[in-house]
């Protein structure tokens, strides 16, 4: 892997250049407690943060998955996004489609996650309003930290009977059967889990947009191109005015940008 560094300039009408070097002017890259302090969450109260991956001329994914637009570098972030949450919240089609496996423990961040109370390894929770799902996948067998199911009221009581029997805690946030965004940002913060991090897919995170309880959106821009209909990294109906964030910071490694946005 190629070394990762901060991209800096200084007027927009500069090209990027520069670089993290060290004592010798090489090129350094980042180590990942260094990743971690640079992505750390804000402490004041929960935090929902996105975490997508895009192609240069749009794409979300490739013939249905992400992994064919990302890189190691994406894949060393991504990691460490997951290090730093309590909780990686996921729509059901993700999981069906990029056959989500439970998050595991990493060692080189279990010093930091018992330092802050968190478990081993975050909690992946599913947004689904149908719970159509294979409960025999480990996600829900094996996990090292109990799988949340996020539903509505409404949703059948054959498949949350089915989702508990499983291992999965359901957790009701909606009132009909759909997930209400904010009802479920609350529910999970109301189980301890402040730092929320999303990996989409671009359906749920387009209703997390337009419900404003995203506060951060970590993309990756792919130097690829895949033309085709592809989905975008959000989904759904537009919001009635464009959202503004501010840019907070900007990586790069081996022609792939990491920006970090913010709601202001």
């Amino acid at each position: 892997m190629r070394r990762l560094f901060p991209v800096t300039y200084e007027t927009p009408a500069q090209a990027f250049g520069g670089g993290e070097r060290d004592a010798a002017g090489a090129d350094r890259e980042w180590s990942l407690a260094e990743l971690a302090t640079a992505y750390a969450y804000p402490a004041q109260r929960p935090w929902l943060r996105g975490n997508m991956v895009s192609s240069l001329d749009g794409a979300a994914q490739h013939d249905g998955h992400s992994q064919p637009i990302s890189s190691a570098s994406d894949m060393r972030i991504f990691g460490t996004l997951r290090a730093l949450a309590d909780v990686v919240v996921v729509g059901a089609e993700t999981v069906r489609q990029e056959g989500y496996r439970p998050a595991r423990a990493r060692a080189e961040f279990a010093a930091a996650r018992e330092a802050a109370g968190q478990a081993p390894a975050p909690a992946i929770a599913v947004v689904t309003a149908s719970l159509d799902l294979d409960f025999s996948l480990p996600l829900f067998a094996s996990p090292l930290v109990p799988t949340l199911i996020l539903t509505g009221a409404a949703a059948a009581p054959e498949k949350v009977a089915a989702a508990e029997k499983a291992g999965a805690r359901v957790v009701v946030a909606g009132e009909g059967m759909g997930v209400d965004p904010a009802r479920a940002v609350g529910a999970l913060a109301g189980l301890g889990h402040h730092r929320l991090l999303t990996e989409g897919g671009p359906r749920l995170l387009g209703q997390l947009i337009a419900a404003e309880v995203l506060d951060e959106l970590c993309l990756t821009l792919s130097p690829t191109l895949t033309a085709g209909d592809a989905q975008r990294v959000a989904g759904g109906p537009p919001v009635a005015v464009p959202r503004r964030f501010e840019l907070v910071s900007l990586l790069e490694e081996d022609g792939f940008l990491f920006g970090r946005y913010r709601r202001p």
